[in-house]
């Protein structure tokens, strides 16, 4: 099968893949590295999610998706489901709560550093926690249609404020205010901030910054695909190879 030379677009034979990712071909070592800029933003994040897939695969486990650190439940192609709107959809309750503390403190720290905002009721404007700032979070999360699972209630609102104030040490604090790689190493998943960060665009209607993920949703979300058909393809040649 001919490929596309992710820099210039020529097809071919024989082109030659990222030997990280394996997710973009190259026709010369000049359109590699020209295209590097672009291509290193998803490599890292594309590598590591093809390493879950093929551990997935190899330990001969029936889901789709392992967990991330920290969190007890699983869902596939998380950006299909950013794109859906669903992110927090067919997760466990308290998965929910951790997402939405995590995606309120990463947007506070993210009006921080890239818009110089001390976001009033936050650690960032001296308070001693962001509860104030996390009720307001909350408030706009439930005003976007849909974004919510169908459980979510009053009662399940308290709950999440609850692990957000009920231990000051613990990881959940809302007195603490973590920064993006913390997140991304608390979770085990070099995706996971920018994961919040889309939810967090479909909340304000804003990205961090003011800048737009739509254009890296859609990358990461063929990124997705082309780890399904990788799974398929594995799958097959299991199925054949057990005699």
């Amino acid at each position: 099968m001919a490929h596309a030379c992710a820099n210039c677009g020529k097809t071919e034979e024989g082109l030659k893949h990222c030997a990280k990712c394996s997710s973009e071909y190259y026709c010369s070592r000049d359109c590699q590295k020209a295209h590097w800029k672009t291509h290193k933003k998803v490599c890292a994040a594309t590598a590591a999610s093809a390493d879950r897939t093929s551990s997935a695969s190899t330990s001969n486990t029936t889901s789709t998706a392992a967990p991330p650190k920290n969190l007890t439940g699983a869902v596939a192609q998380p950006f299909h489901r950013l794109h859906a709107r669903a992110w927090l959809h067919d997760r466990p309750e308290e998965d929910v709560y951790k997402l939405l503390i995590d995606t309120c403190r990463l947007r506070l720290d993210d009006d921080y550093k890239l818009s110089q905002l001390n976001t009033e009721g936050s650690v960032f404007a001296g308070a001693p926690t962001s509860l104030p700032a996390f009720r307001r979070f909350l408030a706009l999360v439930e005003s976007r249609q849909g974004l919510l699972p169908d459980w979510w209630s009053p009662e399940k609102r308290a709950a999440c404020v609850e692990l957000g104030t009920k231990d000051s040490e613990d990881w959940y604090s809302l007195c603490f205010g973590p920064e993006k790689d913390d997140f991304n190493e608390h979770y085990g998943d070099a995706t996971m901030a920018m994961q919040m960060r889309m939810f967090g665009e479909q909340v304000y209607g804003t990205g961090p910054g003011g800048q737009a993920g739509a254009g890296m949703m859609q990358m990461m979300m063929a990124h997705e695909r082309e780890a399904g058909r990788m799974l398929s393809v594995l799958s097959v040649s299991s199925s054949f190879g057990r005699g």
